[in-house]
């Protein structure tokens, strides 16, 4: 082991959405020593075109290219889990969508006993970090680093879509991120000027030539040290040499939801049987860790259109591909400019509920799979729909010593009947949207799963046999207090010092939608308590 002796104030494991924000926030301070490790890359050429995410979602080095375990209730599927490995973590390589989640989601966190993190405490975060072109409301934040704008692009589809929505009595919405998030809208995304927003981007990129902020790329972190009850620093492998380093006052792993828990793990702190299985000593006992996994559900189902020119299936194959390329070079708008999806619904399946419980995603084409993300001969469009907060639990272990061993991941999807119940529900809502009159112009035929799949065991078993999730991985160091919880609402691992984590680990329940926004205000939030605490 090369030991370099070198002790900084504070040591960040995982450049990415939370990471990323921590770093930034840490080091404004220059009296803070501040290392920030990552284990992918700098960045990669085609990183900042918002289109790339359908480039990147299976692309080895800049993918950890996670899968899940074969599971009875997912047909023995194993379900890819993309995460992000370079600079901006999972912001470099996400479909953009920018969703704060309910007020409703803050409060549950602080009514489970986390101070601290209700509405009225995070809202303001959210503000902090946002520079939000379109401002609708006076929630919205204009001065933070982190771009984000409404989708601008025009299509008659969009039109229709939101017609029909409304036609079948759902709500128009002017900002979801607003005080009430139900209804359909516009799209909000991490891109401005045609350019992903992404958090190396909007926070490292502006402070890289701060002298107290030391930046490592393809740095892969072993282990965390501990002395007795204290986390001393860490060790670190880059270009095949071990390096360890001294932490000063304290090491914040953030590192994701799957990785966070596999470097607890191989430190010794952990479930017991989990860590003497493969050899592990056991340095901290901790059941929780790598438990409370969730993530969302994904149907998503396809349309043959009528009307070629709104689709890009036409509009960006052979020579209209070339014709998009130019005009995104040109004005930074087109096909190659759109995140994941242009419109969206937050939606209640049943009117008695208090607040939406599935969200959809209109998509202007179609793939042949979400794998290949190959366009389609033929005109066509998709609609992805998910459970905003899913009860099934899964779970994240190790699966030997070895840190370069993929986990063991478990999405023990639909596990749970509530779960069953909403997902069905969804996939009828959102054929219900597009058999409504103002999609009579453009509607063709339902293709995948097409209208054979109609009853509720149907469509229950194409969720098992077909379905993929929307890439939200959360809750496996679980905030919160008890024998069910790894970090308390300081993100301090119980009974240990000088550790914490920050990233969407700590969620203890699912924020209402896609998550890289809760995730860069668990690192804003994050920052704020390790200042408040020195």
């Amino acid at each position: 082991m090369d030991s370099k002796n070198i002790k900084h104030d504070y040591i960040i494991v995982g450049a990415g959405s939370a990471g990323s924000a921590l770093a930034y926030r840490l080091s404004e301070d220059p009296k803070n020593s501040v290392l920030l490790l990552e284990a992918g890359s700098t960045t990669h050429p085609f990183s900042r075109i918002p289109i790339s995410f359908g480039l990147f979602i299976n692309r080895p080095g800049v993918n950890w290219r996670y899968f899940s375990e074969p599971e009875e209730g997912t047909s023995n599927r194993a379900i890819p889990v993309p995460r992000g490995k370079m600079l901006g973590g999972s912001s470099a390589i996400n479909g953009m969508v920018y969703v704060r989640g309910q007020p409703l989601d803050y409060d549950t966190w602080a009514q489970l006993g986390n101070r601290g993190w209700s509405w009225e405490n995070v809202a303001p975060l959210f503000q902090r970090m946002e520079n939000y072109s379109d401002p609708g409301h006076e929630t919205r934040g204009t001065e933070g680093p982190l771009g984000i704008s409404e989708v601008a692009e025009q299509n008659p589809l969009y039109d229709a879509l939101l017609d029909a929505a409304v036609s079948v009595g759902h709500p128009r919405n002017v900002d979801y991120n607003g005080p009430d998030q139900e209804g359909v809208a516009r799209l909000q995304a991490t891109i401005q000027r045609g350019r992903r927003m992404n958090t190396a981007h909007c926070y490292l990129q502006p402070v890289m030539h701060r002298p107290n902020l030391n930046v490592i790329t393809k740095a892969m972190t072993q282990k965390v040290f501990l002395e007795g009850t204290r986390c001393t620093g860490l060790v670190y492998e880059k270009n095949g040499k071990l390096n360890e380093v001294d932490c000063g006052k304290e090491v914040i792993l953030s590192a994701g939801a799957i990785a966070s828990p596999q470097i607890l793990e191989l430190s010794g702190i952990g479930r017991p049987s989990v860590l003497q299985q493969h050899g592990i000593k056991v340095q901290h006992e901790l059941e929780a860790v790598g438990e409370n996994f969730r993530d969302h559900l994904l149907p998503r189902a396809k349309w043959k259109l009528k009307v070629p020119k709104i689709s890009y299936n036409t509009r960006a194959q052979g020579i209209g591909l070339v014709g998009q390329v130019l005009k995104y070079f040109a004005t930074g708008k087109g096909f190659l400019s759109l995140p994941s999806s242009s419109l969206g619904a937050w939606l209640k399946t049943r009117p008695e509920l208090a607040t939406p419980d599935i969200q959809m995603q209109f998509i202007p084409y179609s793939v042949e799979s979400a794998e290949k993300r190959k366009l389609h001969s033929f005109p066509g469009m998709t609609i992805a729909c998910f459970q905003l907060r899913p009860e099934s639990l899964g779970s994240v272990h190790i699966r030997s010593d070895d840190p370069y061993e993929h986990p063991a991941i478990r999405f023990n999807f639909l596990s749970d009947p509530i779960d069953v119940r909403t997902n069905i529900d969804g996939v009828k809502m959102m054929r219900e949207i597009v058999d409504a009159k103002p999609m009579d112009p453009y509607r063709d035929e339902e293709f995948y799963p097409g209208k054979s799949v109609s009853s509720d065991d149907e469509i229950e078993h194409f969720l098992r046999e077909e379905c993929e999730t929307g890439y939200h991985p959360m809750g496996t160091c679980r905030m919160g207090r008890g024998p069910n919880a790894v970090v308390d609402d300081q993100l301090k691992v119980h009974g240990l010092e000088g550790l914490r984590v920050a990233d969407a680990s700590i969620f203890p329940t699912m924020p209402s939608g896609n998550t890289n926004a809760p995730c860069i205000m668990v690192g804003e939030k994050a920052a704020d308590l390790i200042k408040n605490s020195y």
